[in-house]
């Protein structure tokens, strides 16, 4: 792999250390997934509540369509030797599924509860939407109270308790543990698995014929893809590691929020030239298309129910590891079990919110 860096590099004629090319790949990502999110509406929320409230499933499907692409992408990258997916935190070999789960039903309501998930309100910051920087930072400030301050030590005691270390943490290691081959297991793992979620997708007539949104879930998909290919490989460097990974929120907003108050103290990450990318990236393309647009609040009310589910969303981000986006498509690529564990939690909870006696009443505004 560090062959292939070299080759890259030297095609493109440049000589950026790989920090500076994981950095750069980062920002261009998070430029696309801003340009993209803003403009096909993506989000995970409003296409649940869609497909709950108005028979409407088109959304669920993109985001179905993302998940796919992420999954067969991800996985013929670790076929190919390209990024091993095992050193991310997604297939650790311990993890504490109840932990998990509860960050994902408290994570699931709290993105109802606030009108968007963490991504989305970083895309609608850049179209002017003055609500989401309330949600952003609170989900800044919940999700570092809950890995490093305040609630850190509850979470550890929690996790240490109740971690297990299962012999298959991944769906590719429960058939290579059958006897499949480590090629074919990821191989077979990828399109069984994918190919039921572009079933999903595709055998809704409606969806069929809503080409922005396939096209979106696509593009997605492939960004979830690049941001392996960045960090896995592009990345890989002895002298100077990087962390496996690719498109996630909580963490990279937080890291983001304390980054601009301590940078004397901080370095850049892919994270935080992530985000920067999709702020960039929203606004950029808001003012293009002229829908950039101040918005507040309707009421106190509002802005209560805004800080509460960024506040689940911070603190169940950071007990899941990850969002709709982190572990919803980045971690569900990798088809680890912790994050199989995860988004179940993270519908679960969603469909709580939507649905039955705690449902959260739908606001009037977006």
């Amino acid at each position: 792999m560090a062959h292939f860096n070299g080759e890259f590099l030297a095609f493109w004629g440049c000589s950026m250390d790989s920090i500076t090319l994981v950095l750069a790949g980062a920002f261009a990502i998070g430029l696309a997934f801003g340009v993209v999110a803003l403009l096909s509406g993506f989000c995970l929320t409003s296409g649940l509540r869609n497909w709950s409230q108005n028979n409407d499933g088109r959304g669920v499907r993109t985001f179905a369509l993302a998940a796919a692409v992420s999954v067969i992408g991800a996985q013929l990258l670790a076929v190919f030797g390209l990024v091993d997916l095992g050193k991310s935190i997604y297939l650790q070999p311990s993890f504490s599924a109840p932990l998990i789960a509860f960050g994902g039903l408290i994570f699931g309501y709290g993105m109802v509860l606030a009108n968007a998930c963490a991504s989305r309100a970083l895309v609608l910051l850049g179209r002017g939407n003055l609500r989401s920087l309330v949600v952003i930072i609170i989900i800044a400030i919940v999700s570092q109270m809950t890995l490093k301050g305040l609630i850190a030590p509850a979470r550890i005691a929690f996790l240490n308790w109740t971690a297990t270390a299962p012999h298959s943490i991944s769906l590719p290691a429960l058939l290579s543990a059958s006897g499949v081959g480590a090629s074919p297991a990821h191989l077979l793992a990828a399109f069984i698995f994918g190919g039921a979620l572009i079933a999903f997708a595709f055998t809704h007539a409606p969806f069929r014929r809503a080409y922005g949104q396939a096209a979106a879930g696509i593009a997605i998909g492939a960004m979830v893809v690049a941001g392996w290919f960045v960090t896995g490989n592009l990345g890989n460097d002895d002298f100077n590691p990087v962390t496996v990974t690719s498109i996630s929120f909580i963490a990279p907003i937080a890291d983001t929020v304390q980054y601009v108050m301590l940078s004397t103290g901080s370095t850049l990450s892919f994270g935080i030239a992530l985000v920067a990318g999709v702020l960039v990236g929203s606004f950029g393309t808001a003012l293009a298309t002229g829908s950039f647009a101040l918005e507040g609040y309707n009421s106190p009310r509002h802005m209560l129910r805004s800080i509460a589910g960024a506040a689940l969303m911070g603190a169940g981000g950071a007990m899941a590891y990850g969002c709709t986006i982190g572990q919803g498509l980045t971690g569900l690529s990798t088809l680890g079990l912790p994050s199989m564990i995860g988004v179940a939690g993270i519908l679960l909870g969603a469909t709580a919110a939507l649905r039955g006696p705690i449902r959260v009443p739908a606001l009037q505004t977006a």
